[in-house]
Parts: C-alpha cells; sequence; structure tokens
C-alpha cells in the first residue's frame, strides 16, 4: 500500500468503544490515529498550520472505527478460494461498504487445494495489512450440518492434515471451524489454540455439554451463531447456550434477516452482551447479481439475494455487506447503535487477537475509519490512513 497522508476528520459525532462523543475530530499519521478530541484543537497540529494535511468535514454525521470482517468468503463476483485476483476483487467490494479489515474465509475443499489456497491468501496479508489472514471453515465438519459444504471431502482432524494446514498458512491462518464431536478434534483443539488460532465451533452436531467442553478447553468463536448447528431447546439447550454461558466466547451473527430472525438476533445481543461479532459469511455474489454461481465445488442459484444450494435449497452463504448487517441490527432488531457498532468493531477485532490495535477510534489504534450519514449510508472509509471510497 502507498504511504497514507496526515488526515483529519473533523466535527463528527464519534462512536467507539460503546461511547459516542459530538463535535470530535481525529489526527491520522500514516497508519496510525495520532490525535483525537473535540472542538477546534484539530487545528493546533503542526501538519495543519503547514497545510500538509487532507481536512474532511464530518459536518456532524457519525464516524466509526472501521468494520472488521472475521468470515467472508467474497464478493463482485470472485471467492476468496479464486487466488490473489480473486481476493483482490472481493474485497474491493466490502471496502467500499465499510469493511477495513478482512479475514478470508475458505470452504471445504481437499488438504492439498486448502494449502495453496492458504499460501495465497498469506501473499496477499504480506502485503496488504488490511488483510488480516485467512479462516478454514472446513474441512473438519459434521456431515448432517454441513450446509453449503461438499459432504465428499470433509474428514476428521489429524496431526498430518494440521502439519499441512499450518505450514502453509505460514502463520497467516486466524481462525478455523471445527465440529467438536468427532474423533481428532479434541487435540486438534489444543494444538491449535497453542498456536495462536482462534478456535470456531460450528457446522456441528454438538449438544450443550460438548460444545462447552470444547470451549472450556479453548474454542473461542461460535461460527455463525444458530446456523449450521443444534437450535436452543428448553431441555436441551446446544451451541448457542452453551457460548453465551462461556464468557470468553464470541458468537458470530449473520445478520442479513435470511440466517437469522432479526429477534434471535436481539436475543443473541440480549445473551451474550459484548460478544456479538455481525459477520457477512458473504459469497461472489456480494454486489453482483442474481444468477449461478459455485461455492467450493457446490453448484448455488442466488435469487434476490439469497444463495441456496442448487440440489437441496440449503442457504449458501450470503450477499450481506457490513454496513446493510448495522442497519438491519439497528433499524430491525432495536439494537442500540453503539451496540452494533462494537459488533463490527472492537469484539470481531478481540475474537482474532487484534483488540490492542483494532476497532478503536483511540491513539495508537490503527486509521480504520467509516463515516456514516444519519441513515447509517457509508460516506467515506479509510483504511490504514489511506481513503478508500
Amino acid at each position: 500500500m502507498t504511504t497514507a497522508p496526515t488526515t483529519v476528520i473533523h466535527s463528527a459525532r464519534i462512536v467507539s468503544g460503546g461511547d459516542t462523543v459530538p463535535d470530535a475530530w481525529v489526527r491520522f499519521e500514516g497508519d496510525r490515529i495520532a490525535g483525537r478530541g473535540i472542538g477546534d484543537a484539530w487545528r493546533d497540529a503542526p501538519a495543519v498550520r503547514a497545510g500538509e494535511v487532507e481536512v474532511t468535514d464530518a459536518a456532524g454525521r457519525w464516524l466509526t472505527p472501521g468494520f472488521v470482517d472475521i468470515h467472508c468468503h467474497g464478493a463482485g463476483g470472485a471467492a476468496f478460494d479464486d487466488g490473489v485476483d480473486g481476493i483482490r476483487t472481493g474485497l474491493a467490494v466490502h471496502r467500499a461498504h465499510g469493511t477495513t479489515r478482512t479475514v478470508c474465509s475458505l470452504v471445504t475443499a481437499p488438504v492439498d487445494v486448502l494449502a495453496e489456497r492458504l499460501r495465497a491468501i498469506a501473499a496477499v496479508a504480506a502485503s496488504d495489512p488490511l488483510v488480516l489472514g485467512a479462516h478454514l471453515e472446513g474441512p473438519f465438519l459434521d456431515h448432517e450440518f454441513r450446509g453449503a459444504h461438499d459432504p465428499s471431502m470433509l474428514r476428521t482432524a489429524d496431526d498430518d492434515a494440521l502439519d499441512r494446514l499450518l505450514e502453509a498458512a505460514g502463520g497467516a491462518l486466524r481462525q478455523i471451524t471445527i465440529a467438536p464431536e468427532h474423533a481428532g478434534a479434541a487435540a486438534a483443539i489444543a494444538r491449535l489454540v497453542d498456536a495462536d488460532v482462534a478456535v470456531a465451533v460450528g457446522h456441528t452436531g454438538a449438544d450443550f455439554e460438548t460444545a462447552l467442553r470444547a470451549f472450556d478447553a479453548g474454542a473461542s468463536i461460535l461460527t455463525h451463531a444458530f446456523n449450521g448447528m443444534r437450535g436452543i431447546h428448553h431441555r436441551a439447550p446446544g451451541p448457542v447456550v452453551a457460548a453465551m454461558r462461556a464468557d470468553h466466547v464470541t458468537l458470530e451473527v449473520i445478520g442479513d434477516g435470511v440466517h437469522v430472525h432479526p429477534d434471535v438476533v436481539r436475543l443473541a445481543f440480549s445473551g451474550a452482551p459484548g460478544r456479538v461479532a455481525l459477520v457477512t459469511d458473504a459469497m461472489a455474489a456480494t454486489g453482483a447479481s442474481d444468477g449461478a454461481y459455485v461455492l467450493g465445488s457446490l453448484s448455488v442459484d442466488v435469487r434476490d439475494g439469497v444463495a441456496r444450494l442448487a440440489d437441496s435449497g440449503a442457504i449458501a452463504g450470503s450477499t450481506l455487506t457490513q454496513d446493510e448487517a448495522l442497519r438491519r441490527a439497528v433499524l430491525d432488531s432495536g439494537v442500540p447503535l453503539h451496540e452494533a457498532i462494537g459488533a463490527l468493531t472492537v469484539t470481531p477485532a478481540s475474537a482474532i487477537g487484534r483488540a490492542g490495535d483494532l476497532g478503536r477510534l483511540d491513539v495508537g489504534f490503527a486509521a480504520d475509519a467509516v463515516l456514516l450519514a444519519d441513515d447509517l449510508e457509508v460516506a467515506a472509509v479509510w483504511g490504514a490512513g489511506a481513503r478508500l471510497a
């Protein structure tokens, strides 16, 4: 990325870290936030006095940290499985909608193929700090709850597969989804946690007790809560309630109005305050037209923006962007704005170990920001100090 200029955004309503501050400003120097305050004090910086700064008047609009998506598969007709070009195409769409940092998700494939795709993501991440690494949403999943994953490629976790995947990622594997009830899962969770990979429980037939054991063993994310798992029953609470009970666990939620009912989204925010991450699980049709697509090796039909497997009709990812997830959370589910912003920023950043530099508009944090109009439509986006949209 090119060197970012010094930037000041002033006269904003900043929403960050659970607080809302009117008439506020931030100053970016390079890829970091160098100053923050209220009123006209932004004019006192030497770069401003010298006229060596790009100034944006927020005119009272909302200013939030850049959105962080820890579960996204693509956009613009391209999937992150498609290599470097596909990754860049998909990221461009999401960045225009406020997502400044992305974990690139891969669907189930043979281990050798996944290793090749991990190398591609690692290569992009090495040159683009807005790419946080990779998420493997398979192949260690349950057959019954596989969703849009090729059943012929599902397998149990073993040392050989983990060796190849971890080596290929070269430190860029941020998250992996595992069904904890299967052979090898317990050992895999322990190994991955030791390797600083966030382990997610998902696409699983696990009951409450099994899910809770996985969380007690170090798993720390629930992959798209309510989807690809047993639901909540008053005598069999299942993995969602286990995640709510384990207070270190982040619950991913796909708030597109299709995957989860708006009132259930509100239930998740109530049941796990400060621990919901609004993710997209977006596939290639995001920002593109309806029609026929391929997700991994499976045929997908997209109609009216809803992606379903061509053979079974099962939901196959989404066409969601994070700004739309924000609007739906606030307008349809009644989530307070500061909580919804947290679910797009500090919570997902924390879930992958980046709470120290991402997800807040504080001095020393990454210079990532989204300017939003009163209707929560995106007006401007900055990532690592550079204007993205």
